[in-house]
């Protein structure tokens, strides 16, 4: 398989990373999505959970409510004021992060998940240290410390959560390697860092070592594991003149490779540059869940008001903060802000682990509801390369094959080498030609058993002048590639050869159709040869022979009439209909231009790489929705229960239950967002 990969889209720079350094090389040093910042982040999280836990067990134990519920008895001098200080304590170093990050919030004008911690830990912290002064007040002071506590933990599984979901990312950082064995001048050989690398340099490479970088093989034979690449595991051969691609690994053969990119322009580079590109990019979800916290936040003050004007009437004041503040712990959507993220963070891995990767958020979530889907023929559902067709002969067909096969294995031409490949799986006889001679861009001729054999195109016709069989004139005017074969002068068959579909094309256009998606091919090539591949494929409309704009207009069309179209190609005469389309998907070996143009772009050449990123997009959008009712639907419920509408029949909930149910939630997001990772996105006609 051929990749002619894209060069770098945008300077260094632009991302935040130096000219002539990878994205690798940055994400190793701090930059980037996977950063020590959100590392330490996590970290600090953690630290301040324990150190809060571990002053919660003295408030606990010294509450008056507790030992009443576990009947024990221990009391300290100053026992009030101690509790007041470990309380203290826990909501200025536990309660910080929300608390700075809450006057963020207020100064832009965007009330959410912050800002609705920071005020239910606040009126808790400071109502109980008022009771500390009034007569009859009750302190809890334990459920202030219990609900920081929950808070923190759940910050830290978010943080954590997130941090792991990039694992495909991080293990295309780790593939690259970071010393390299340059040869100089004099023929002698240096180690030098990656970083310092530059085009034309030349490299060895020994057997189990990583390529350094994007090259070319100037000597040496080998197998290289690209699997990282095309997905295959199966090893692929290395010669002089083969691509080599920075992070793949030479297996068992030395190899002496020239660079042609490196650093930041390296392939390996701008796969973490597309998979960073789509971890920082927003959701249509992702902002409805933003708004939505900022909708909940003047919900529970609005809740938390009537509730406190409600029970200062039918109770008292204590009884009144104490469902206010239940009030709006229950509506803390801590979980509504993990619930898209999460889901986000863990798509994009999936995504990058099965070689899709997704450039725009917003084109990957409309994916899910195309309609209709059109597809550019060669490199796309094809591969690109000839194979044999059709054999017709007057006579004997495995005598004519033979005889073919004897001249073409001379000759190094595509065309010869699939007319060999054919022959050898046929299991035709091994015959040998002697006088060979090679005529450019015509044919062959030599001797074989004794006849003078010629092969060739439509020139080879009009140089000996022969004369084509009323019997095989039909295939005269093929639109087919066609090779001639004539024995002693007389035209005794002909081999006709087509554009090779790919295995797994007819599958996925089964698959498309399983999931009510139209198929369209858009192709330059003739309307007969363009029917011949559809026809095998199952795909429903073609339309051949089409010039760039006359694609654009086709996608244009399609869309007008409401239908919801994506558009699949590799070329650059692709690359105005993948921008006209609702979403445009790039075959990662396509071209340069192709890849800029779309949303989505596959590193593997393969139609069922299509299928899995729109499974992918429907199954990331019923794990959001998912998430945004776990995250806020049970409010419906907690609210009013924590207003203390059912407490004429015993039923409430306290400010430390209320902690409960809300980190309740956040795990059931986190957990739910992670299974997305076992929900079926491979096709079943694959997977059988």
């Amino acid at each position: 398989m051929q990749h002619r990969h894209q060069q770098n889209r945008t300077g260094g720079e632009e991302h935040g990373v130096p000219h002539g350094e990878s994205h690798a090389q940055a994400a190793h040093k701090g930059n980037g999505p996977n950063s020590l910042g959100h590392l330490h982040h996590m970290e600090e999280m953690k630290r301040r959970f324990v150190v809060s836990l571990i002053v919660t067990i003295p408030i606990l134990l010294l509450s008056d409510s507790i030992q009443a519920w576990f009947g024990f008895r221990l009391d300290i001098p100053y026992r009030p004021g101690v509790i007041f200080l470990l309380a203290t304590f826990i909501y200025l170093y536990g309660g910080k992060p929300f608390l700075l990050a809450s006057i963020g919030e207020i100064r832009s004008r965007k009330p959410g998940m912050m800002t609705l911690i920071s005020m239910a830990i606040s009126v808790a912290y400071f109502f109980s240290a008022a009771t500390l002064f009034m007569e009859g007040g009750r302190a809890f002071f334990w459920e202030l410390a219990t609900l920081i506590d929950i808070m923190l933990i759940g910050h830290y599984i978010e943080a954590k959560s997130i941090l792991g979901a990039a694992d495909a990312l991080r293990g295309l950082v780790e593939m690259m390697p970071r010393k390299a064995t340059r040869i100089a001048a004099d023929g002698s050989a240096e180690e030098v860092s990656v970083e310092d690398l530059m085009p034309g340099d030349l490299l060895l490479v020994r057997p189990g070592e990583k390529i350094p970088a994007d090259g070319r093989v100037e000597e040496g034979e080998s197998l290289a594991d690209e699997s990282f690449l095309t997905g295959e595991s199966k090893p692929v051969e290395k010669s002089p003149g083969d691509e080599v691609f920075m992070g793949s690994t030479n297996l068992d053969g030395a190899l002496r490779v020239v660079i042609e990119k490196s650093g930041a322009e390296s392939y390996l580079s701008q796969v973490i540059s597309l998979v960073e590109e789509a971890q920082k990019s927003r959701s249509k979800t992702q902002d409805l869940a933003n708004r939505a916290a900022g909708w909940l936040f003047y919900g529970a003050t609005g809740a938390g008001a009537l509730t406190f004007a409600a029970w200062s009437v039918v109770a008292s004041p204590m009884d009144a903060v104490l469902k206010t503040v239940t009030v709006l712990i229950i509506a803390c959507p801590h979980a509504l802000g993990l619930a898209v993220p999460l889901v986000v963070a863990i798509s994009t891995s999936i995504g990058a682990r099965e070689g899709i990767l997704i450039r725009n958020r917003r084109a990957f979530e409309t994916l899910k509801d195309i309609d209709l889907i059109c597809f550019d023929k060669t490199g796309t559902i094809t591969e690109g390369s000839l194979e044999v067709v059709e054999v017709a002969a007057r006579g004997d067909q495995e005598r004519l094959l033979a005889f073919a096969r004897a001249l073409e294995e001379s000759s190094e031409h595509s065309i010869a080498r699939a007319v060999v490949n054919y022959a050898g799986h046929s299991g035709v006889s091994v015959l040998h030609a002697t006088n060979f001679t090679a005529l450019p861009g015509i044919g062959a001729t030599g001797i074989v058993e004794g006849h003078r054999v010629a092969v060739g195109g439509p020139r080879l016709l009009e140089k000996f002048s022969f004369q084509v069989p009323d019997a095989l004139e039909r295939y005269h005017r093929s639109e087919a590639t066609t090779v001639w074969v004539a024995l002693d002068d007389t035209i005794e068959g002909v081999i006709l050869l087509g554009d090779t579909i790919r295995p797994s094309s007819p599958g996925a256009i089964r698959e498309f159709h399983a999931m009510g998606i139209e198929t369209w091919m858009l192709t330059g090539d003739n309307l007969s040869v363009a029917r011949e591949v559809a026809q095998r494929c199952g795909i429903d409309q073609v339309r051949a022979g089409l010039l760039p704009d006359e694609k654009v207009h086709i996608v244009e069309e399609l869309r007008s009439t409401g239908r919801r179209v994506a558009m699949v190609g590799d070329g650059i005469n692709d690359a105005p209909s993948l921008l006209a389309a609702d979403i445009g998907i790039a075959i990662g070996a396509g071209t340069d231009i192709a890849i800029q143009s779309a949303g989505i772009v596959l590193t593997r050449s393969d139609l069922m790489s299509v299928v899995k990123a729109v499974g992918l997009s429907r199954a990331t959008y019923r794990k959001m929705v998912q998430n945004l009712w776990w995250a806020s639907g049970y409010n419906i419920v907690a609210i009013p229960l924590a207003a203390g509408v059912a407490a004429p029949w015993g039923i409430s909930i306290d400010p430390a239950f209320g902690a409960v149910l809300m980190s309740v939630s956040t795990v059931v997001v986190a957990l739910n967002a992670r299974r997305l990772r076992h929900d079926t996105i491979i096709p079943k006609a694959e997977a059988a």
